[in-house]
């Protein structure tokens, strides 16, 4: 499975299967109402604090499979395992928000 970062795009091994996440707006939406964010500015500070909970992941990741198309409740997720655990779902979580609201000031990814 292939993913297009730059329409937002990522890939994630979940449950010993690949998926296709994506925070389109339709997630993006979703997620400002989860968290009565007035705005994606608002999103976005939550987000920088570098403090998610594991309640937060949850969120994060089902948006994004519901971006990329895919039928999963909230309480799916949790079910789910990841290789490497909370790191791993964080991992995914990282890379999720960094191409969807793009690099930290200052960190410029390679250039292929």
């Amino acid at each position: 499975m292939s993913a297009n970062r730059r329409r937002g795009e990522i890939c994630a091994e979940l449950d010993g299967q690949p998926f296709r996440l994506c925070l389109t707006l339709s997630a993006l939406a979703e997620l400002e109402a989860a968290y009565a964010a007035d705005d994606l500015g608002a999103l976005v500070e939550r987000f920088s604090s570098g403090r998610l909970s594991a309640r937060d992941m949850i969120r994060i990741i089902g948006a994004g499979l519901r971006g990329a198309g895919q039928d999963i409740a909230d309480d799916q997720v949790a079910a789910m395992a990841c290789e490497g655990g909370a790191t791993g779902f964080a991992s995914v979580v990282a890379e999720l928000l960094a191409v969807t609201f793009g690099t930290p000031k200052g960190d410029v990814p390679p250039n292929p």
